[in-house]
């Protein structure tokens, strides 16, 4: 089958791959319908990684057609139209009990051993490098879906494909960034970054009852787009003094809740190049806990892949202020969001900008990477 693999540290192309197989009884095989660019694989575009492997197999968001049941399948039949979510889950670790499903125990790798300055073992995850515990990703005609009863979802007849694909990541994870920030009716969030998750952050705080929610960006049609779809209050950093707007749109306190929702690209110094290390220097994250009101909470959603330098804790001390932060969402959420879809309180398909056959992959994650022509998220069709 084809597929659209890592050949080099930074260079994408479309490949002959073998076709995936059931693996254990509680798999299925689906076959691709769509799958979208993710900034998750950002940090991976932007240089060479440790955990990179020739071959390895991108997309986190993936939506398709059931080929093929493992025996142990309660949930699925073939033919079923699933929505895949990104994060790999057992369902029966302490973890997974808990509901979280994104720090299962049982589907990722040893990262440590692999790269001992990340230090972790994190849940796996589709389209992630396979020694990182990833699993094969979505850009391809098919993918093999482990734990399929707890982490793939049947779509609603009334929702479409473009709107049901962000149920795989995008939609989970602002919805987990308005819960996280513990939004409650009447409170001003803010939010920095207007792409995909940003915009779906704005969404969700509405959906709970924010009074107002902000979004601050510096690409013009994103911020309409946010205005448009999210009702969300536009700030173009570029012309705006930001910490002061957000302190007068919020009765000279600050928002109650400060989500970041931007990749942080790591810079280097002669000293981190000299140690081998990758330390993020976040802006954003510095300037929302800046914001934030006393006794608020400030949210970051994934972005940093190093260690942080200069980062402001004692603002965060002084002001009493709760940080929060996750890489990817739990499995919970889908269902309801897309319900949710359903009722048309939650529409996505806006940000399907770019839509494209999975051999110009490579050309949509350029134009992902580089914000070009407008491009939110590009979506391949195999």
């Amino acid at each position: 089958m084809r597929a659209l693999c890592w050949v080099a540290d930074d260079e994408l192309a479309v490949r002959e791959v073998p076709d995936p197989e059931l693996r254990n009884e509680r798999d299925v095989i689906v076959r691709v319908r769509r799958s979208a660019t993710s900034g998750v694989d950002l940090p991976l575009l932007a240089g060479p990684d440790p955990l990179l492997r020739a071959g390895d197999v991108l997309g986190a968001e993936f939506l398709g057609e059931v080929v093929e049941v493992g025996p142990a399948v309660r949930r699925h039949r073939i033919g079923d139209r699933v929505v895949v979510g990104a994060s790999v889950a057992c369902g029966g670790c302490w973890y997974c009990r808990r509901g979280r499903h994104s720090c299962c125990d049982n589907s990722g790798a040893d990262v440590a051993s692999v790269d001992p300055d990340r230090g972790r073992s994190d849940a796996g995850r589709f389209g992630r490098p396979r020694a990182a515990g990833g699993f094969a990703g979505g850009h391809a005609e098919y993918v093999r879906v482990p734990y399929a009863d707890m982490g793939a979802f049947r779509v609603p007849d009334a929702v479409g494909d473009d709107r049901a694909l962000f149920a795989a990541d995008a939609a989970p994870t602002g919805w987990l960034a308005a819960e996280l920030g513990e939004v409650r009716p009447g409170d001003v969030v803010a939010v920095w970054g207007a792409g995909a998750v940003g915009q779906l952050t704005a969404r969700a705080a509405t959906l709970r009852g924010a009074a107002r929610v902000l979004v601050i960006d510096r690409h013009e049609e994103r911020l309409r787009m946010a205005e448009r779809h999210a009702g969300a209050e536009p700030l173009d950093y570029r012309r705006t003094d930001v910490a002061a707007e957000l302190r007068e749109r919020s009765g000279g306190r600050g928002p109650d809740v400060c989500v970041v929702a931007v990749g942080v690209p790591p810079t280097r110094s002669v000293a981190d190049r000299l140690a081998g290390r990758d330390v993020d220097r976040p802006d954003a994250v510095r300037e929302a806990v800046h914001a934030c009101r006393k006794d608020g909470v400030v949210v970051v959603l994934g972005g940093a892949q190093g260690h942080v330098d200069a980062f402001a804790l004692g603002a965060v001390t002084d002001k009493r202020l709760t940080l929060r932060g996750s890489r990817r969402p739990d499995l919970g959420d889908v269902p309801m969001l897309l319900h949710r879809m359903a009722r048309d309180e939650l529409r996505t398909e806006h940000l399907a900008t770019h839509r494209l056959p999975l051999e110009d992959g490579p050309r949509g994650y350029a134009l992902f990477a580089d914000r070009a022509d407008g491009c939110v998220r590009a979506v391949f069709t195999p």
